[in-house]
This record gives structure tokens, C-alpha cells and sequence, in this order.
């Protein structure tokens, strides 16, 4: 139920503009979070989900959406729809995938938290960011260049010919 209450409240909005305060409000919530979680170095996330949202200063749903944004860089992801207030959960978060994935989701509000400075070294963090961008570059196998032959068979070179 708790995974059905987060999807109600981060999905339906009667407005655009209640849904722009919905995310504010979700978002400070989650960088609260991650700050606590990056100053304190806290690798492992163990407790029952409505103490742990206490103790992050949150909601239980809010603490849910965490850990949806999350799952993806944990050791074991969960299965968020079993999870209630009084499920125990023990994560162990992946640094390295976790920024990761905050680079591919442009999260810059969260991998650019000053905590990431005493977990990821800044070449390591650098090198991370490259290869994700790596990740992102298309290179097409079938381009034609401009000196080639024609694709259309007629023998000219491609920029005289369907190229102009």
C-alpha cells in the first residue's frame, strides 16, 4: 500500500501547478537525505521504513519515493511494492553506481553535494561523468561522406549529386 500511496501522490495532480509544488517539496526532502547520508558516510541503510523517516526528517511515502530513486544504485534492489511502514529494510548503496546514476538522470543538485567530496575521489568523480558521457555519444556506422560515391548508384561523388 505505501508503494500505491507514493505513485498517487507523485502522479496525480489536479494542476500543473500543484505538481510543480508536489516536486519541490519531494526534491528538498530527498537532498535533505542525501546530505545526511553523504556527510555521515552512511553506506548501509538499516531500520524500519517509518523510524528511518523519522530519523531523515521525512514521510514514509517521501522516504518510499527515496527509496524508488534509489534502488538502481543499491547492492540488492528492493521490491518496493512489499514494502510497508513497518517493513524492516537493510540497503547497501553502491557509491559509484549511485553517482552514476545521478549524472545520467542530470541530477546536478545531488552529485554536486559537497559529501561526495569524502566518498568519491574528484578524479574518480571526473572519470565517472566521462564515461557517462561517453555512454551518450551516437556514432553512425552508414554516415556518407561528402568525397564518397553516391548511394544512389549514379557514379558521382555524394556532395555532387543527391548531397547539393
Amino acid at each position: 500500500m505505501l508503494y500505491e500511496k507514493w505513485k498517487e501522490v507523485s502522479e496525480n495532480h489536479e494542476n500543473e501547478q500543484e505538481e510543480v509544488k508536489f516536486w519541490e517539496e519531494f526534491l528538498r526532502s530527498e537532498t535533505n537525505i542525501y546530505i545526511n547520508v553523504l556527510n555521515n558516510k552512511t553506506q548501509i541503510i538499516a531500520g524500519k521504513v517509518s523510524d528511518l523517516a523519522e530519523k531523515y526528517g521525512t514521510s514514509t511515502v517521501f522516504f518510499l519515493g527515496f527509496l524508488d530513486g534509489i534502488n538502481e544504485s543499491i547492492e540488492m534492489s528492493q521490491d518496493l511494492e512489499k514494502i510497508e511502514e513497518d517493513t524492516q529494510i537493510n540497503i547497501k548503496i553502491d557509491w559509484e553506481k549511485l553517482y552514476y546514476n545521478m549524472v545520467d538522470v542530470e541530477a546536478h543538485w545531488l552529485y554536486n553535494l559537497k559529501g561526495w567530496n569524502e566518498i568519491l575521489d574528484a578524479n574518480l568523480r571526473k572519470n565517472i561523468q566521462k564515461e557517462h558521457n561517453k555512454s551518450k555519444i551516437v556514432v553512425k556506422d552508414d554516415k556518407i561522406g561528402r568525397n564518397d560515391p553516391c548511394p544512389c548508384g549514379s557514379g558521382k561523388k555524394y556532395k555532387k549529386c543527391c548531397g547539393k
